[in-house]
């Protein structure tokens, strides 16, 4: 099984829940993702979220950020892509694990659920485009 599939949403928390749902449609084609869908859509979700909250300060713009779900030779591919500002990538840092407060972990699960996680800037129409990669 192969497919592409890809959707646009507001920059906004608010589409963070359509972020979800798009991504259980898309992988609730395949039993394959059955075990792990809950665990891409939580790492999909936490990277939506990094984006309205970081690339573009929680403010609406009326921007859109796309994403892309993409499966082919055994490996999930997830591509987001924002025109917020341009991410540092030696920046991006999962806090400690131990340091208990409230926020913060989103990249620490990302880097956990996924297998690879890539920061491009300059993405063509785009200014960010982060690849999550998660091999079956």
């Amino acid at each position: 099984m192969t497919f592409e599939e890809h959707k646009e949403f507001p920059v906004d928390s608010s589409s963070l829940k359509d972020v979800r749902s798009f991504a259980r449609e898309v992988l609730a084609k395949d039993p394959l993702f059955k075990t792990t869908s809950d665990d891409v859509v939580l790492a999909l979700a936490e990277a939506a979220q990094n984006i309205v909250k970081h690339a573009y300060n929680g403010q609406p713009t009326g921007d859109t950020m796309r994403v892309e779900l993409s499966f082919k030779d055994n490996q999930l591919v997830i591509d987001l892509y924002d025109k917020g500002k341009p991410a540092i990538p030696q920046n991006i840092k999962p806090r400690a694990v131990d340091d208990i407060k409230p926020g913060g972990l989103g990249t620490f699960f990302i880097g956990q659920i996924m297998d690879e996680v890539t920061f491009k800037t300059s993405a063509s129409d785009w200014v960010n485009h982060l690849i999550m990669t998660k091999n079956y």
